[in-house]
């Protein structure tokens, strides 16, 4: 079961703009059941809501950043969000300051550019050349990870699957544990 959010679009039946709803669209059924369920949900949502700008991508850090911080003493639990995008992000100060403010936190996002927009300030995002600040306060470790699709398209043979799990998870070991350690949780012993 995975919980999954949208963001940027016009929800019905009040045609209001949300920038944090559940893919279900149904607040009480927030989850998706595997893979299957979440493109269910996915393709369910796209053809229900209008998708609307700006792209603000601090509601849905906040959002599991607030489950985070109930695990933050609980090694057994650590969050990773995806966010898909085909827009340049709009709240870039706000996303900035949730990324630092969770930085502390059991979670790691992942961000996937899509399509052909200028992604270059998700390479700040990133921390992959030094770690982010916001308003002066520094981010506790990298808990991003930025990858554009459109790097792994590969002409007249559609894209490499492979190549691109290995971008999108490539820095989510590192993070785990970097965040157990500088939590004082040591591995289990292997039975």
């Amino acid at each position: 079961q995975f919980p999954c959010l949208g963001f940027g679009a016009r929800i019905p039946p009040s045609g209001e703009v949300s920038h944090e709803f559940f893919l279900t669209l149904d607040s009480s059924k927030p989850f998706c059941a595997g893979i299957e369920g979440i493109l269910s949900s996915y393709y369910t949502s796209l053809n229900t809501v209008q998708l609307y700008g700006p792209t603000n991508f601090s509601p849905v850090i906040n959002h599991v950043a607030k489950f985070a911080q109930v695990y933050q003493t609980d090694p057994s639990n650590y969050f990773v969000l995806l966010i898909i995008t085909d827009g340049i992000i709009t709240d870039f100060e706000e996303t900035k300051s949730a990324l630092v403010n969770a930085s502390s936190l059991p979670m790691s996002v992942i961000i996937v550019g899509v399509g052909n927009e200028d992604f270059s300030a998700m390479e700040i995002l990133d921390g992959d050349n030094g770690r982010l600040q916001s308003n002066g306060q520094l981010a506790k470790r990298d808990i991003v990870q930025f990858v554009e699709l459109r790097k792994f398209v590969q002409s007249g043979q559609g894209w490499n699957k492979a190549l691109l799990a290995k971008a999108v998870l490539a820095e989510i070991p590192s993070q785990v544990c970097s965040w157990m350690k500088s939590n004082g949780f040591n591995p289990r012993p292997r039975t």
